[in-house]
């Protein structure tokens, strides 16, 4: 059966995902913080940006290209960093970075993801953002940076919106701990997941291999801390100015939701304002990411990266609308690989873009920078 037929939605891919992965892995992949109102208002405050359709434009040739960076990505979309990626799915680093430059899209490697810069490099091709959680030692600082720079990461993101561990209640109850532990519980989920169960068999239990080669003994976390937590530092002001120094390649700032922040952010020499607020995961009494971007784009000129919510091409659509130039997920990508294994990102490709052309085409608008025309507003 055509996967269009049976997955024509990220939504579909999901509901497969939870039944191809352990419980336990699928709540820390779709969990949030607190009683999830955050989450749930990243969805409802998408869902409140209207579009104007058009009628009688005829017939078009679509561009969804965006030039950033410097560099040309033919869609408006990459692959966001997660930690421990690989815990979703068997190999997902190189998977997800392998189709992403297939495609020719950026990829984003979490500091704990479960592979090193040097794991994926084969499969960048130049494409990789590098993401930090920042160390307190400025010699691992540096170390990290130039294994990074070496591996082929072009671009570094620094992740602001992280300064404490948040509590993340319903992964708790999931029973995950970190690293993870396969207790019997957990283990009898593992058994109702072979595919997993085999991949994981076959590569090792993942681990935050980057961090633990800095720091291989430390001890004393929560079940939601992992050993990152105790080796970094909570960001300053100064400290974005010593990565900005340590860095000669663009530098984003993951985690921005106060538009009063972008004047010092680009007087600190960054390239790019990644608008998110951690999908939820980290603080549930923020707003919706996509409420805040119209204000932070109206404040800079520097290429605007959102995430947070977004569930399909439309909504890829409303966050251009609004401001964004260019769009990072992060679920999405790990439910196609729990669903369809190695075929997902493929198919969450295709799907996006078609989602893209189809909801373009109702309004009538040739490129992206069209669609901001469509907006509804008052």
């Amino acid at each position: 059966m055509d996967l269009f037929q049976k997955y024509p939605a990220i939504s579909d891919l999901k509901a497969k995902a939870r039944k191809r992965i352990p419980w336990f892995v699928f709540e820390y992949l779709d969990s949030a913080t607190g009683v999830e109102a955050t989450q749930a208002r990243n969805r409802t405050k998408l869902d409140e940006v209207m579009l104007m359709p058009s009628i009688l434009h005829g017939e078009m040739e679509m561009d969804l290209s965006v030039d950033l960076f410097g560099r040309r990505y033919p869609l408006p979309f990459g692959v966001s960093p997660v930690g421990m990626s690989g815990l979703f799915w068997p190999g997902a680093e190189r998977l997800l970075a392998a189709e992403a430059t297939r495609q020719g899209l950026p990829y984003g490697l979490s500091t704990v993801a479960s592979r090193t810069p040097e794991d994926v490099a084969d499969c960048l091709d130049g494409n990789g953002w590098f993401q930090v959680y920042p160390p307190r030692d400025p010699q691992i600082r540096a170390d990290m940076l130039k294994r990074a720079k070496d591996a082929g990461f072009h671009a570094l993101v620094l992740t602001v919106d992280v300064p404490v561990a948040s509590r993340r209640e319903r992964q708790t109850r999931s029973g995950l701990t970190s690293p993870p532990k396969l207790t019997p519980r957990l283990l009898t989920q593992v058994a109702r997941c072979p595919a997993w169960a085999m991949g994981t068999a076959r590569l090792g239990m993942p681990r935050m291999r980057l961090i633990d080669s800095y720091a291989d003994n430390v001890t004393g976390m929560s079940s939601t801390e992992h050993v990152g937590y105790l080796l970094r530092t909570s960001p300053d002001w100064d400290y974005l100015k010593a990565l900005r120094d340590g860095w000669d390649g663009p530098l984003l700032v993951k985690g921005v939701m106060d538009a009063r922040d972008v004047p010092a952010l680009e007087a600190a020499g960054v390239d790019g304002i990644w608008v998110s607020n951690h999908a939820g995961r980290q603080f549930d009494g923020a707003p919706a990411s996509i409420e805040v971007l119209p204000a932070i784009r109206a404040a800079t000129k520097l290429p605007v990266i959102f995430d947070s919510g977004i569930e399909g091409g439309l909504d890829i659509l409303r966050a251009i609308a609004l401001g964004a130039d260019f769009v990072m997920m992060g679920r999405a990508w790990h439910f196609a690989l729990g669903a369809l294994g190695a075929k997902g990102p493929a198919h969450l490709v295709d799907m996006l873009r078609k989602d893209l052309q189809a909801n373009m085409g109702q309004m009538g608008t040739p490129d992206l920078t069209a669609v901001r025309n469509r907006l509804i507003t008052g």
